[in-house]
């Protein structure tokens, strides 16, 4: 049922409440909600609730709902974030009955007397509203399965190490009947779910999937990231590096994902592509790549990665291989903290962060071909400083796709 006009002012009233005590009424919530259904961690990172990335994120998307309550339409590309991420972790339409109790509960426990009778019923209201509309968007990627709804074995047919930091997982289904596997848009990710025996609970990640769609296999490139388990960062990760081998089992969802380039635009040679990334980034861009050469595409292609060396640096012999052999690519290499033996013009071509204004516009970029993509993955640090400095080189934002691993989305720059 549709808010009143009545709810709607309440609920917009809010808006100056949320942003000074949102992220303290969605801890309250996750404190609770998790400590009396330790289950849901097999769907929430404890890692992510620990660093408190997790709350801050829906402290920043309940903020964005009661700012935009009144025009739902400018949060599409949120909902669809958030659809996408949830559908990958099989969230189920009952489970927005919890968090509405656990929410609704912090909101009272924070703001006390300040959130009077009319108002919770506002709000309640609003949430439902919400939450309607993710239901129904995720009952549509569900059914965009082919039946695949929950998770699927998966066997390590094959580990290999990528760089200092970086091991790819080849993933093959354990039932055979899975084959071919569903083909995936290139830049979405699948999630693995494992047992973390320090925890005594399955945890699930999201990973990029880093090569071309294949019918026998998945795989992912996974960066070790530092932290000690259990619930730090790093803690899957340490586990895929250090006890995940050759033989071993993870459970795999469905790939999902709302950064990607549509396979339609293939053959379209009139609109070059920039993939631009930073360390781990480059997994769902190589992902864009590979699909490009193996459909044969004769697409522009410029493949720009900042690393800290050539140590750390995964895939840059494929890459490198990549352009010799296809007059439509050629790749730039950042470092920015080259090791002794490292060669400027050989091991990389530039020195320092990686800045859209030190390349060139035209061979590089293609600033003036208003026709080409730019696909940006990587810290978020980094990924603003590229949205911010192609949109003052008169890139619009809607031909900048970005996507950050993790919790919440990208703030971006106004254009």
């Amino acid at each position: 049922m549709p808010l009143t006009p009545e709810q709607v002012k309440l609920v917009k009233a809010t808006v100056p409440v949320l942003k000074e005590h949102g992220t303290a009424i969605t801890t309250t919530m996750y404190k609770h909600m998790l400590g009396e259904n330790p289950q849901l961690f097999e769907i929430f990172s404890k890692s992510n609730m620990e660093s408190g990335q997790q709350p801050r994120a829906l402290a920043a998307s309940v903020f964005a709902y009661a700012s935009h309550i009144n025009d739902l339409g400018a949060l599409s590309p949120a909902v669809e974030l958030i659809c996408h991420k949830h559908a990958s972790l099989y969230v189920q339409p009952e489970q927005y009955g919890v968090v509405a109790k656990y929410l609704l509960g912090a909101m009272k426990e924070v703001l006390g007397d300040a959130l009077t009778p009319e108002l919770q019923e506002a709000w309640a209201a609003a949430y439902w509203q919400l939450a309607d509309i993710f239901i129904k968007r995720e009952k549509q990627l569900y059914d965009s399965t082919d039946g695949w709804t929950n998770w699927q074995d998966f066997r390590i047919a094959k580990k290999v190490r990528e760089s200092d930091e970086i091991v790819s997982f080849y993933l093959e289904p354990v039932d055979p009947a899975q084959k071919p596997l569903p083909k995936y848009l290139p830049g979405q990710y699948i999630s693995i779910r494992t047992f973390v025996p320090e925890m005594n609970s399955l945890q699930p990640r999201q990973y990029s999937l880093s090569d071309a769609p294949w019918p026998d296999y998945y795989r992912i490139s996974v960066k070790r990231e530092q932290g000690t388990a259990p619930c730090r960062p790093g803690m899957i990760s340490n586990l895929l590096h250090d006890t995940k081998n050759e033989g071993d089992i993870l459970q795999v969802s469905h790939p999902f994902g709302d950064f990607f380039l549509d396979p339609s635009s293939f053959e379209d040679v009139a609109s070059p592509v920039v993939l631009m990334s930073a360390g781990v980034g480059l997994t769902c861009l190589t992902s864009i790549l590979n699909s490009l050469v193996a459909n044969h595409s004769a697409r522009p292609v410029s493949w720009i990665h900042c690393a800290k060396s050539k140590n750390v640096r995964a895939f840059a012999p494929h890459i490198k291989n990549v352009a010799r052999s296809r007059e439509n690519v050629h790749y730039l290499f950042f470092n920015t903290k080259p090791a002794e033996d490292e060669q400027l013009g050989v091991d990389y071509h530039f020195e320092g962060r990686a800045h859209p204004k030190m390349l060139d516009q035209e061979k590089d970029l293609f600033i003036s071909n208003r026709k080409t993509q730019y696909f940006v993955c990587g810290p978020e640090g980094f990924m603003t400083d590229m949205d911010k400095a192609l949109q003052e080189l008169g890139v619009e934002k809607e031909r900048i796709h970005m996507e950050l691993f993790g919790t919440g989305g990208v703030l971006r720059q106004a254009s």
